[in-house]
């Protein structure tokens, strides 16, 4: 409490901290609390070396007292108190609503965080509201008009909010906190760009702003820009990405038994550690659901959690993980960002993650708060480079995890045979057509017209497939050009050969 309190908390905060189990503040509490409650760096020196605060006559009185933070940690570091902490103090010396808005990329994490902000502003009889997708938009814009003290939001939802009504303000806001701020930022797949706008252009230009990832380094301009109050940086200072209680495994497997591995892998850790759960991270949704299926028909206790199930389903699925119902939960990148599940002891990636701040985050949902944890990784043939591109990035060398692979390849037929009959069943309940529904209903929200988005992609096609062809006479063209001019080549050759044999013969002999 007495460490909490040298931060700048104020006792209430300091012991309400205590009693949640947070006794001694972490690295990047120490460091980014105090910046963010009185503009006084933290204790632990900042790598990088922020920027001379201007002097005090140009300070406009209006800015908020802290400094805007960009906070760097490895997963499982505590980012969360980071940011909750000194805004559960400044609303306690100026409560009103809507104080604070925290953004986050997936609809799991905005819920963790309302969790963390409910637990330790149990003194202040904090209001909060989780603004997310795939719930009534009628009952959340209820409660944002009632005003409460933070907003937690995934951007896309509470654009459609700030675009379709006026019964809330963010006008006096003064925090605004991105969790996972590089995925916030970055673009890609899933491009926030458009609704940060609208949020940006809603929120007021003095406030203070908090940066939080365990990945920072991609889109440091971004976030440099955004942080205008004095910014303070700091990254925790390490030689290896990951911590260090994390032991980092790959396995190399060959690309048509690695669902074999798989089953063995899950059965090995079942057979030797009973209360020991697992996450299985997949690239797609189908993959996902096909491996819940196939664990569940060789009666693992597994879960899935992807973006094509119903919200509902999503929030039901974490909870039987969270509290050990089920043991085993097989995951999209969905549950690979801020998740915490003190309680998992192995990460399974099915797939090998095609950027290494991707498996950062993966391997970050076990050994949290030093416990102890495996990360193993299936390797295939196509998959090399992307180990070296992790090893490069993490500063580790992942040791190989050795299997027996006569035990592998016992199971290996029952396997594939199981996999495809989930596939089958899978068909069978129309998983791509609802996939197809989805891509249609998000098209109609962006404003766009699903028909004449499918008639260009269909002209698109065609195009390349003309393209393709295109290439493909002019190549067989210049391969019977070169045929020929080989053939004429070689007629010439021989027909130089068969004069020389023939004047060999005509000349007199000795």
């Amino acid at each position: 409490m007495a460490e909490f309190r040298a931060l700048g908390l104020a006792p209430w905060l300091a012991e309400q901290a205590r009693q949640v189990g947070l006794t001694r503040p972490t690295p990047v509490q120490a460091a980014c609390i105090p910046p963010a409650l009185q503009g006084e760096p933290g204790p632990t020196p900042a790598p990088r070396t922020p920027p001379p605060a201007p002097p005090a006559h140009r300070l406009l009185p209006s800015l908020p007292a802290g400094r805007d933070c960009l906070g760097c940690a490895k997963t499982g570091s505590g980012k969360t108190a980071a940011f909750v902490l000194p805004v559960l103090q400044a609303l306690s010396e100026d409560p009103y609503g809507i104080f604070c808005l925290v953004l986050t990329p997936t609809r799991e994490l905005a819920y963790q965080i309302a969790e963390q902000f409910r637990v330790l502003g149990k003194p202040l009889g904090l209001k909060d509201c989780v603004v997310v997708g795939g719930l009534d938009m009628v009952a959340q814009a209820l409660e944002l008009s009632r005003k409460p003290h933070v907003v937690i939001a995934t951007p896309g939802r509470l654009a459609d909010h700030l675009r379709s009504s006026n019964t809330f303000s963010l006008k006096k806001l003064k925090f605004l906190i991105m969790d996972e701020a590089d995925r916030l930022l970055e673009q890609g797949c899933a491009d926030f760009t458009a609704d940060l706008e609208v949020i940006l252009e809603a929120v007021p230009a003095r406030r203070q702003t908090l940066l939080f990832s365990a990945t920072l380094t991609d889109t440091l301009k971004e976030l440099k820009s955004l942080a205008a109050n004095r910014p303070f940086f700091w990254e925790a200072v390490s030689e290896v990405r990951t911590v260090e209680e994390l032991d980092q495994r790959y396995l190399l497997v060959p690309e048509a038994v690695k669902d074999a591995y798989l089953v063995h892998l899950v059965q090995t850790f079942q057979d030797e550690h009973e209360d020991w759960s697992i996450i299985i991270f997949t690239k797609t949704c189908k993959d996902c659901q096909v491996l819940n299926m196939m664990l569940r028909k060789y009666n693992f206790p597994s879960v899935a959690l992807h973006s094509m199930m119903k919200q509902r389903q999503r929030f039901a699925a974490l909870a039987k993980f969270k509290s050990s119902i089920f043991k085993i939960l097989i995951a999209t990148d969905v549950a690979a960002r801020g998740l915490d599940i003190p309680a998992v002891q192995v990460v399974i990636n099915h797939n090998t993650p095609g950027l290494p701040k991707i498996y950062i985050h993966r391997v970050g949902r076990t050994a949290r708060a030093g416990r102890k944890g495996m990360a193993i990784t299936l390797v295939t043939q196509y998959d090399i480079h992307l180990v070296h591109a992790i090893e490069e990035e993490i500063k580790l060398k992942l040791q190989e995890f050795s299997v027996e692979e006569k035990l592998v390849l016992d199971i290996l037929t029952q396997v594939n045979v199981t996999r495809r009959e989930c596939e089958i069943e899978l068909e069978g309940m129309d998983f791509d057509e609802k996939k197809e529904i989805n891509k249609r209903k998000q098209m109609i929200l962006e404003g766009k017209d699903p028909d004449l988005e499918a008639k260009r992609k269909a002209e698109l096609a065609k195009i390349k497939k003309k393209n393709k062809q295109c290439r493909e006479k002019v190549q067989q063209v210049l391969q019977k050009r070169k045929q020929l001019q080989l053939k004429r080549k070689l007629q010439k050759k021989m027909e130089r050969r068969n004069r020389h044999v023939k004047e060999e013969e005509e000349q007199p002999s000795a």
